[in-house]
C-alpha cells in the first residue's frame, strides 16, 4: 500500500502558511505548517514521507540555511522555495544546492499545485525504493537467498533493486554456478512486472527449428503451450545461454525488441553461460542485438570474491542437508574454515552446494575431511589455495564470526548457553555480536 505524502509548509508569515496549507489541504493533500526552519527540523527527519515548501527569507535561518540542512540529511528530499520578485539569483542557487523547483511570488495556487503533484510523486518513488531497500537488507522473499554481507553481494543486491524497477532488457552474466537465474527471478520479483508472467527458456536445450518454434512459433496445438514471446506477453521472459542463439534467431529477436518501442511490452532478460576461456557474449551476438541487451547489465559474482560469505552459505547449506538426512551437521575446524576461505571454487555456489552435502553424508559415516572433498574436485589435485593470499587476521574473524552464528543458532538464540558454550563474558559476546552485525532476534 502507498503511503500518503504530506506537504511540510515553512513560513514565517502566518497567513501565507496557512493559505498555502488550505488550498492544498482544498487538493487533497495532508499539510503541516511551521513558523521557523527551526521549528520544522525537529520533524523533517530523513525519511520524511513528504515534500517541503518553504520561504526563502526568513527571520533566524533563512531558507538557504534550512535547504542546505535539509539537503544534508536527505538529499532526496524535494523542497520548494518561494522566492520574491527579483530573487531570480538567490532562486538559481536554491536549485544549484538542491532545490527540487521555485515558486516567485505572486505565485498562481494551480502552479504550485502541479509542482506539489509532481514533488510527491517524485517523493513517493524514492520511500518505496528506500522500502524495498529494507526489505532486502532483511532477507525478505526471494532476496534471502542472496545470502551474505560481502561488498560484492550488497552491490549484486542493490543492482537488482535498482534494474529491478527498470523497465529495460537486461544482460545476466558471470561464471558457471553463480546463480544467475536466481537474479533473473529476483530482478521479476522486485520490479513492477512482478504479479505478471515470468518464462524461462533455455536456448542450449533446443535444437534447430525446435527453438525457432518454442520463441516465436508457430506452435502446434498438441504442444499445448503457446510461443514464449506471446506467452510472456506484459511480462518477463528469460532467456538462458543467450549465446546459443543463431544468427537468424538472434535477427527475429532483435526484430522482436525493436518493434516493442519503449517501455517494452515484454522484458527480455538474457542470460549468457559462456564458458570458453577468453569469450564473452559480446563476441558471439551480433553488436545491436548485444546493445540492446546489455544497456542494463549484471554481472554476478564469483564465490571466491565473496568472503566470510562462503563459509555463511556453507554453514546454512550442511544445516539444510543434515535436516534433509537426519543427522548433525559436521562441525567445521578452524583449520576447515580457512581451507574454504582458500579454495579456488571454479564452480561456485553450485560446486559448494555439492561440496556441502557430501560433508553431511560423510560426517554421518564418521568418516572423511572436507579438505579431501576440495581436492577431490579439483581435475589435478594442486592445493585448494587461491592465487591472492589474506591476512591471518581476517581467516580468523571469519572463523569466529562462523562459530558464534552456529552456536546461536543450535541454542536459538539463548544468550546464556552460548556464553556457556563458549566461555565468553556476557559483554565479550555482545561486542562480538555487533561487531559481526549478528542480532539475537534471528535466531529466536
Amino acid at each position: 500500500m502507498a503511503q500518503a505524502m504530506k506537504i511540510a509548509i515553512v513560513d514565517d508569515e502566518k497567513d501565507m502558511r496557512q493559505s498555502i496549507s488550505q488550498w492544498l489541504a482544498l487538493s487533497g493533500y495532508d499539510t503541516e505548517t511551521f513558523a521557523s526552519a527551526e521549528e520544522a527540523l525537529k520533524v523533517l527527519g530523513p525519511d520524511y514521507p513528504g515534500i517541503v515548501i518553504s520561504d526563502i527569507k526568513m527571520p533566524g535561518m533563512d531558507g538557504m540555511q534550512f535547504l542546505k540542512k535539509l539537503m544534508g540529511s536527505d538529499s532526496a528530499l524535494p523542497v520548494i522555495m518561494i522566492t520574491g520578485h527579483g530573487d531570480v539569483p538567490m532562486a538559481v542557487e536554491a536549485m544549484r544546492v538542491g532545490a527540487y523547483d521555485f515558486l516567485e511570488k505572486p505565485f498562481n495556487p494551480d502552479r504550485m499545485s502541479e509542482l506539489a503533484k509532481k514533488a510527491t510523486a517524485t517523493r513517493r518513488l524514492v520511500m518505496d525504493n528506500r522500502l524495498l531497500r529494507r526489505e532486502l537488507s532483511d532477507g525478505g522473499q526471494l532476496m534471502k537467498k542472496l545470502i551474505g554481507q560481502s561488498p560484492v553481494i550488497d552491490r549484486l543486491r542493490e543492482d537488482i533493486l535498482d534494474l529491478g524497477q527498470a523497465d529495460g532488457h537486461v544482460l545476466i552474466d558471470g561464471e558457471t554456478g553463480t546463480g544467475k537465474t536466481l537474479v533473473a527471478h529476483a530482478l521479476h520479483a522486485v520490479g513492477s512486472r512482478a504479479g505478471k508472467k515470468f518464462v524461462l527458456v533455455s536456448a542450449s536445450a533446443y535444437e534447430g527449428e525446435a527453438l525457432s518454434k518454442r520463441l516465436f512459433g508457430p506452435m502446434q496445438p498438441e504442444d499445448g503451450q503457446l510461443p514464449a514471446i506471446e506467452e510472456a506477453r506484459g511480462g518477463t521472459l528469460v532467456l538462458e545461454d543467450i549465446e546459443a542463439l543463431s544468427e537468424p534467431l538472434q535477427a527475429r529477436l532483435l526484430a522482436v525488441i525493436n518493434e516493442q518501442g519503449t517501455p517494452a511490452e515484454t522484458r527480455i532478460v538474457a542470460i549468457s553461460n559462456l564458458q570458453e576461456a577468453g569469450r564473452t557474449s559480446e563476441d558471439v551476438l551480433r553488436s545491436d542485438l548485444f546493445y540492446r541487451l546489455a544497456a542494463l547489465r549484471i554481472t554476478v559474482p564469483p564465490l571466491r570474491q565473496r568472503g566470510e560469505d562462503i563459509l555463511t552459505l556453507f554453514t546454512r547449506l550442511s544445516d539444510q542437508f543434515a535436516e534433509e538426512y537426519g543427522c548433525d551437521a559436521p562441525q567445521v575446524t578452524a583449520q576447515e574454515a580457512a581451507q574454504l576461505l582458500q579454495a579456488p571454487w571454479p564452480g561456485n555456489v553450485r560446486q559448494l552446494i555439492n561440496v556441502a552435502e557430501r560433508a553431511v553424508l560423510q560426517s554421518r559415516r564418521g568418516s572423511g575431511t572436507i579438505a579431501s572433498l576440495l581436492m577431490s574436485d579439483h581435475d589435478e589435485m594442486q592445493p585448494v589455495m587461491t592465487t591472492e593470499g589474506k591476512p591471518l587476521k581476517e581467516y580468523v574473524e571469519a572463523f569466529e564470526r562462523m562459530l558464534i552464528d552456529n552456536t546461536m543458532r543450535r541454542h536459538k538464540g539463548s544468550i546464556a548457553s552460548v556464553m556457556d558454550e563458549l566461555c565468553l563474558p556476557r559483554r565479550t559476546l555482545n561486542e562480538k555480536m555487533a561487531k559481526y552485525n549478528l542480532s539475537r532476534s534471528d535466531y529466536l
